[in-house]
């Protein structure tokens, strides 16, 4: 704990240097970066598809849908509202035609988009399970699994070996609030 604070406070002292709080956000990217098993070339590669895919789908889709995507390893996931059933395929159908994207799940739900308290449960559902994971899980590094939250159902993905990915999914079915756990992992040896 001691740690953390101090770590805590360095941050903060170096941030009123000038110069010094990017050198310190760009070196805890490459912590980052560095940490995870995907090469930084599928990282920057899953940074394109989202920004890329929902550019496109606000694009070809105006006010008919409230869509996240999130790529991990170029598979995309799909989540939010469409307003009808025909809006699940018109989203995928635009998300084919994004450059590197490997395969979809499409977990849209047809409807009105949730409201924004159902947003900020959503948010703090993510949260909770990613602090449980640093907390609970000293196995398991969390830069290894992206979580997502959409109507109290929490999705998992990541690059996994089994053991990680039954511990991810045990923390996230034993955090309160969440209604639905959804395993997209891609399991590695």
């Amino acid at each position: 704990m001691k740690r953390i604070l101090a770590a805590s406070l360095a941050l903060a002292l170096i941030g009123t240097l000038p110069g010094c709080a990017a050198v310190v956000a760009g070196g805890a990217a490459a912590a980052v970066v560095a940490t995870d098993r995907r090469s930084s070339a599928v990282q920057l590669e899953d940074n394109n598809i989202e920004f890329k895919g929902s550019a496109r789908l606000k694009e070809q889709l105006p006010n008919r849908a409230t869509i996240d995507v999130i790529s991990f390893n170029q598979k995309v996931l799909l989540v939010g509202y469409v307003q009808e059933e025909s809006g699940k395929g018109d989203a995928e159908r635009v998300m084919r035609a994004v450059p590197g994207v490997r395969q979809i799940y499409n977990e849209l739900l047809v409807g009105n988009a949730g409201s924004s308290q159902q947003y900020v449960e959503d948010s703090y559902l993510t949260t909770k399970v990613k602090t449980r994971l640093v907390e609970k899980a000293q196995s398991l590094n969390p830069n290894h699994i992206k979580v997502t939250t959409e109507a109290g159902t929490v999705f998992l993905m990541g690059l996994v070996r089994p053991a990680e990915a039954d511990i991810a999914v045990d923390v996230a079915s034993t955090t309160s609030g969440v209604k639905k756990v959804v395993k997209l992992f891609e399991y590695i040896d």
